[in-house]
């Protein structure tokens, strides 16, 4: 028998690995000469970097970079192998990084984000993939862009600062020193969303109030964002604003789009493709994944339908642990799940789950693993009927 185990974590209990590692220990007991392999993944959010990097043994530079509010922070991204690197938005432009009582997205800006991706052109990559999740700004990707060489400028021709306050004053575009390792470079961006640029679904309306913008803000950045938009399409002729995603990380997907020719895929898939999945499942018998919780939307881009659709497309079967099953939770299986399994296996309080967490996820891993022996020996039965 060869396992695979590919579990996202769950969320303030059990991280990817060591879930790794208990599923480890539990097929050791019941199929004790069985291969078993472990892959940390997550669907692009939160961790995603830190799970990429350990299953694939890169390492962490960190550069001291512009935090969201212009004061300086450390910001790490990942080094992968195959001259590849993985950035996370949230490191150097996150929400968590500017204080509830100063989150203004007006005055934000995603130049950290872009000072992380000129390091890692500086550093010969060539290969970039960059989680778009959780910024606190709402600045176009304006910042970001002229950390790589791109001027924005108003009708006097004074470079503006790139926050969400002077997309208004942005009248023409200046490309000429943009980091020439750009055009050289495949770009894939992590994005979750569908958001265009503009409108009521947009950026600035979507998640403008989240990130610090009342009413009146909200009207200003949406104006301005606009005028933006214009001046970008005009500099490159083409308009990338109503593309699904350019409305992500306050309109980053956008200016990566345009400007980087980036493209946008699901979290999960741009993780399983950095992970090279398909090819990890040579030879597998059964695979296990999971998530802290299951319901209706484990169905759409999270890791066990990620992971799940992956299996059945190569015939193996795929089977999930979870902390908890919530209402709708059995459209998992349309995804390639073949079974699913919950950790809980009494009453008990959320409380106590949390802090029996390694336990109860060693008693659920044994009786799936149980369960699947016991069909193993009911198919080795009928075929010697």
């Amino acid at each position: 028998m060869k396992f695979l185990f590919a579990s996202d974590s769950f969320k303030g209990s059990l991280t990817s690995q060591q879930i790794g590692t208990l599923l480890t220990q539990a097929a050791a007991e019941i199929f004790p000469q069985a291969e078993t392999r472990t892959l940390c993944v997550a669907d692009g959010g939160e961790g995603t970097m830190d799970a990429v990097v350990h299953a694939l043994g890169g390492i962490f530079q960190t550069v001291p970079v512009f935090g969201p509010l212009g004061d300086s922070v450390c910001a790490r991204y990942g080094l992968l192998p195959g001259q590849k690197a993985i950035i996370e938005m949230a490191e150097a432009s996150g929400l968590p990084l500017v204080p509830v009582n100063q989150r203004n997205a007006a005055k934000t800006s995603s130049v950290g984000t872009g000072m992380l991706i000129r390091h890692a052109l500086d550093a010969g990559i060539r290969d970039i993939t960059i989680a778009i999740g959780g910024s606190a700004t709402n600045d176009g990707g304006m910042g970001a862009m002229q950390a790589l060489g791109i001027s924005f400028l108003n009708k006097n021709g004074q470079e503006v600062h790139g926050c969400g306050a002077h997309l208004a004053q942005v009248d023409r575009v200046d490309m000429s020193k943009i980091h020439p390792a750009v055009a050289q470079t495949r770009f894939t961006v992590m994005c979750d969303v569908t958001n265009p640029l503009l409108g009521e679904h947009g950026a600035t309306y979507t998640f403008g109030r989240q990130k610090g913008a009342d009413d009146a803000m909200l009207a200003q950045l949406e104006q301005g964002m606009t005028r933006y938009a214009d001046a970008v399409r005009a500099a490159l002729s083409c308009d990338t604003a109503a593309a699904p995603g350019a409305g992500a990380a306050g309109g980053l997907g956008f200016a990566l789009m345009a400007f980087l020719h980036a493209q946008t895929q699901p979290g999960i898939e741009a993780v399983l493709d950095l992970l090279d999945f398909d090819r990890a499942l040579d030879g597998v018998d059964l695979v296990i994944t999971g998530e802290g919780r299951m319901d209706w939307q484990s169905a759409f881009g999270k890791v066990p339908s990620g992971i799940g659709k992956r299996c059945k497309k190569a015939g193996i079967p795929a089977a999930a642990i979870v902390g908890g099953l919530l209402d709708g939770y059995e459209a998992i299986y349309d995804c390639g799940i073949e079974s699913v399994v919950t950790t809980i296996n009494g009453t008990m309080s959320i409380e106590d789950a949390m802090a029996n967490s390694q336990a109860l996820y060693l008693d659920a891993a044994r009786r799936l693993l149980r369960a699947v022996r016991c069909g193993m020996k009911l198919s080795q039965k009928e075929e010697n009927k």
